[in-house]
């Protein structure tokens, strides 16, 4: 039954992955507004919607390692295999859009999150500081969107200026839904086996339930970049990454306050933040993302996975 749960979850993501791709870019032809505002905002906060739910669930069920594991590991997922799969089947070009302001932000709220883990508890307070910090981003989102209102967008022969508001609509909502759908379903279905392995709740967190939920990134990324839209691609990751720091860690904070356990301070905040620095070089040099920097950045994930693994195997560090 677990297998037959991961294996609908796979196909119902692939299926919504494709609407929410086609409704996203419609959306910023008609908008006349650039793709990337449109997956740092739109399309990076509806696939972040799994993250969402199951943290808060987490916390309020006294799981508090799971609730911030998945934050943390869905964020080193986003940046490793997110934008490393995608790039072995189709070229990123992040030469061709500028995300250095965006990418800044995420940079800072990784440093903030940090930070304020070092107090030993993700807290009310801490929470409010978080959620205050993404009320100053979407300011800037809104604003930069306004800016470019009137800008002729690029042309684009896979997107629809003219399609229908109602059927844009439509596209989105049924690629949320799904997504959400599909994700919870491969996520029950993968905590169940691992918890049968006898893997640790921090670590089930990390990994299993990390990659459950960034299935719907990982979805949309890979459409994006077959589509050849590295705005919707690159906007998306980043955009997931600065909403599960500031939304779902501030939201779940709020609601339970959040022990940050030792093993994450010593070892996973901080691959978080490399991982976070790896992405500069595409960022600041303008780099595409082929599939040489795709390997690499799942090499790195690989080896991540493969150490905590190996600690909560056998008792360790994790």
């Amino acid at each position: 039954m677990d297998i037959v749960k991961i294996l609908a979850g796979l196909l119902l993501l692939l299926g919504a992955g494709e609407f929410l791709v086609k409704g996203s870019v419609a959306l910023a032809l008609r908008l006349g507004i650039p793709s990337l505002i449109v997956g740092l905002t739109v399309v990076a906060f509806g696939t972040s919607a799994p993250e969402l739910l199951v943290s808060v669930n987490a916390a309020l069920g006294g799981q508090p390692g799971l609730a911030l594991g998945n934050v943390v590991g869905s964020n080193v997922v986003n940046m490793l295999v997110i934008l490393g799969l995608p790039a072995l089947i189709a070229v990123i070009h992040s030469s061709q859009i500028d995300t250095r302001r965006s990418y800044a932000m995420m940079l800072a709220a990784s440093v903030l999150v940090i930070g304020l883990a070092f107090m030993g508890t993700i807290g009310r307070w801490q929470g409010l500081v978080l959620l205050g910090g993404l009320i100053l981003i979407l300011w800037d989102n809104v604003r930069s969107a306004r800016a470019h209102r009137n800008a002729r967008p690029p042309e684009d022969d896979l997107g629809d200026p003219h399609m229908a508001w109602w059927k844009i609509i439509g596209f989105i909502c049924v690629g949320f839904i799904g997504l959400a759908i599909g994700a919870d379903l491969l996520v029950d279905g993968a905590v169940a086996v691992a918890r049968i392995a006898g893997l640790s709740e921090t670590v089930i967190g990390l990994t299993l339930v990390a990659i459950g939920t960034s299935l719907p990134e990982l979805v949309t990324s890979v459409v994006a970049a077959m589509r050849k839209q590295a705005d919707v691609a690159l906007g998306n990751v980043i955009g997931s990454n600065i909403f599960n720091l500031m939304a779902i860690l501030g939201t779940t904070a709020v609601i339970a306050p959040m022990p940050v356990p030792d093993e994450m301070l010593r070892f996973d905040l901080w691959v978080m933040l490399a991982a976070t620095l790896a992405l500069a070089p595409f960022v600041f040099w303008r780099r595409d993302i082929g599939r040489g920097s795709g390997i690499v950045l799942l090499l790195g994930y690989v080896l991540y996975t493969v150490v905590l693994l190996w600690f909560g195997l056998s008792g360790g560090v994790a």
